[in-house]
């Protein structure tokens, strides 16, 4: 059976994304942690860093009365066939799969069911073009133990480190330059989390990530990272505790970060963008 994949990334974080609606078979039936590896090959099949599984709620479906916020679901498996709780990235090009499926306007908010709770995301702008501006209520940011093997790293003991959960589990390390860290090799030691490396700047209310993300590899964005990189930055101080808002720039682009005072919950805002539509065998 062939079924219709839609491609989006989020600063370069690609995704590919299959509506459940529109499969004629029960989706409870199909392997798609398999799937996931076949259509994400970047040689063989499509090429992503994961595959999003979308479910609309039948009353969200085009039609004169539509609820508010719409109900969504989200099923994320990496790359390599693991299944993930969340991602920044992926809830917004999730979120624009279905806005487009439902023809949805500018101000359009919608409840996203992911494995690591509700996620309220709003629709910015960009409503009817292949980019979009999207909010994300990501939750509270909380504290994780250290992950299992971590010592491998041999991180200085004097290095900043902090990990942190967003629903899925961080390691953020502060480095003077992170162009120069090989950070390939570091995250292969510890697979089993994401690991994001932060240096300060350049701009006062900014910092520079980047981030090997679990299942997937060194990505060219992270939007989880990004919350857990700006948490990690205003505790060490790399940014004033006065900003309102972090600007957090990776290799595909920036995204904004905007900590509670008192609740460390986290909002992030970024694009999202269509690539197409790829017809592919299940």
């Amino acid at each position: 059976m062939n079924v219709v994949l839609s491609k989006h990334h989020g600063l370069g974080n690609e995704f590919l994304v299959l509506d459940l609606g529109t499969l004629d078979s029960d989706a409870t039936t199909v392997d798609w942690a398999n799937a996931a590896r076949r259509w994400c090959d970047r040689v063989d099949g499509v090429g992503a860093d994961g595959l999003l599984l979308l479910s609309i709620d039948d009353a969200e479906r085009p039609g004169p009365r539509r609820l508010e916020p719409r109900r969504l679901g989200m099923v994320l498996h990496n790359a390599d066939g693991s299944r993930a709780e969340m991602s920044g990235n992926g809830i917004r090009c999730l979120v624009q799969a279905a806005h487009r499926s439902i023809d949805g306007p500018d101000g359009s908010r919608y409840e996203v069911t992911t494995d690591a709770g509700e996620r309220i995301v709003s629709v910015l702008s960009g409503s009817g073009t292949h980019t979009i501006a999207v909010e994300v209520d990501m939750g509270l940011v909380s504290d994780l133990p250290e992950p299992h093997g971590w010592e491998l790293l041999e991180c200085h003991p004097d290095r900043p480190v902090r990990h942190l959960s967003l629903g899925n589990p961080h390691s953020v390390v502060g480095v003077d330059d992170v162009d120069v860290v090989d950070l390939g090799r570091l995250g292969a030691l510890v697979p089993q989390v994401n690991l994001e490396i932060v240096a300060p700047g350049p701009e006062p209310d900014a910092i520079t990530m980047r981030v090997h993300e679990r299942g997937a590899g060194l990505t060219q964005a992270c939007g989880t990272g990004a919350c857990a990189a700006a948490e990690a930055a205003l505790a060490w101080g790399l940014v004033p505790g006065s900003v309102d808002e972090i600007v957090v720039h990776m290799p595909g682009g920036d995204a904004s970060v905007r900590l509670g005072r008192t609740d460390r919950r986290a909002i992030l805002v970024g694009p999202a963008t269509y690539v197409g539509d790829f017809t592919v065998r299940l």
